[in-house]
């Protein structure tokens, strides 16, 4: 494979890097001497250079395309920020930081796939913090890959209990959730597309401040766990945080034991996804999601599915509807529009319920909304999303999201 980065001016020069016979070309140019008599060239006259509304806009133009060029071979780290205030009903006014980077572990082999790092910070005027970090690191050919998210949150939570009937009939409550959790998955190549994996997960929450402790039942009020588990996955996505073709079949199993943590129970939790991404017109990509997250018996209310996230069922308030189970499935349309700015549309449905006996097709709820998409680096998009639901109490479910990445 060649990679060329062309000259503007003077003599390029070239360096040669081998890697398991892949080979990258640099081409690059030197910077020229700041005195050019010493070159023998004439000296340049003050007046013909141009005005700084020029280098203005040309800095405003590089600033809009850079975006869309996969920099990690030229920059040991492409780094971005990006500050922005937003409002949602879960968090009301909030001011949130996202410092994203893409590097790669072995500059020399272009084979393997940029890693990627997302930092976070948020804080907002009702009290809510949260801050955390998630990312996915490749390795050799990509033949290994190690993906984390951890973080910790305060969250002043409305609260109305349990169960889709419990959300729909029940009084608004409040509590404040505190919690922190860490999960690390490590992924390792079969065959081509084919991986088996292992993972490990915490998760520590409490409740304080209890507007209604009735809400909880005979559940105690935080819970501590630890799990390991395994991951079967078949994954032909082009890329990981910003797919354009591609499918993901992705399945884990997940065991926490009684000695680890004081549930009190040995639980388990599986989860399956199927993911597809089909190209149409130019520069547009239609997705699809299947997604179901499937708990044991005895497993407390601080690891319940919870319908309405930053990924599925977007503009729900994330824990109103949660119960053991839950299924989701969403279509997105995706379009580049200029340069880094982008838009999507999405549709979908979900049910939460307790057992698959008491499944009820009747308590299918609805999604759709609408998405703004800015690529801060290559394959790396901030998003806002705006969702709305269904009809519960003669009122709208819709929210606000801001994240990082596509939705899957």
């Amino acid at each position: 494979m060649m990679l060329c980065f062309c000259p503007l001016m003077g003599m390029a020069q070239t360096q040669h890097y081998v890697s398991k016979g892949d080979t990258i070309s640099y081409n690059y140019t030197p910077l020229a001497h700041s005195d050019a008599s010493a070159e023998g060239a004439p000296l340049v006259d003050n007046q013909s250079v141009k005005p700084a509304r020029s280098k203005f806009v040309q800095r405003f133009l590089d600033f809009a395309t850079k975006g869309t060029v996969d920099r990690t071979f030229e920059k040991k780290f492409d780094f971005s920020i990006v500050p922005a205030p937003s409002y949602s009903t879960k968090t009301s006014l909030s001011l949130n930081v996202v410092a994203t980077g893409a590097y790669r572990v072995d500059r020399r082999d272009s084979i393997t796939s940029p890693s990627n790092v997302s930092l976070y910070g948020s804080v907002s005027i009702i009290g809510y913090y949260y801050t955390g970090i998630l990312g996915n690191t490749f390795f050799r050919h990509n033949r290994h890959r190690l993906d984390y998210d951890i973080g910790f949150q305060s969250m002043p939570t409305n609260f109305w209990g349990f169960g889709y009937r419990a959300a729909t009939t029940n009084p608004l409550s409040e509590y404040v959730n505190k919690n922190a959790f860490a999960e690390v998955k490590y992924h390792y190549q079969l065959v081509k597309d084919l991986y088996i994996g292992a993972m490990l997960d915490f998760d520590y929450t409490k409740a304080k401040k209890i507007e209604n402790p009735d809400y909880f039942g005979t559940q105690r009020h935080s819970y501590v766990a630890f799990g390991q588990g395994a991951i079967v996955e078949y994954d032909s996505r082009n890329v990981i945080t910003n797919p354009t073709k591609g499918l993901y079949l992705g399945a884990n199993f997940l065991v926490r034991p009684k000695a680890l943590g004081d549930v009190g129970y040995t639980i388990w939790r599986a989860r399956a996804t199927i993911n597809f991404y089909q190209p149409l017109w130019r520069d547009a990509v239609l997705a699809f999601d299947l997604h179901g997250e499937f708990n044991s018996r005895h497993t407390p209310w601080t690891l319940y599915a919870r319908l309405g996230s930053n990924y599925r069922m977007r503009g729900y308030y994330e824990g109103r509807f949660s119960d053991l189970n839950m299924v989701t499935f969403q279509a997105e349309l995706r379009q580049r529009v200029w340069r880094r700015l982008g838009v999507v549309v999405w549709g979908g449905v979900g049910n939460v319920f307790h057992s698959f006996d008491t499944f009820a097709w009747q308590q299918t709820l609805p999604n759709y909304g609408v998405g703004v998409r800015w690529e801060l680096i290559k394959g790396i998009n901030a998003r806002i999303d705006y969702g709305f639901g269904g009809v519960v109490k003669g009122r709208l479910i819709n929210g606000l999201v801001l994240s990082i990445n596509e939705a899957f």
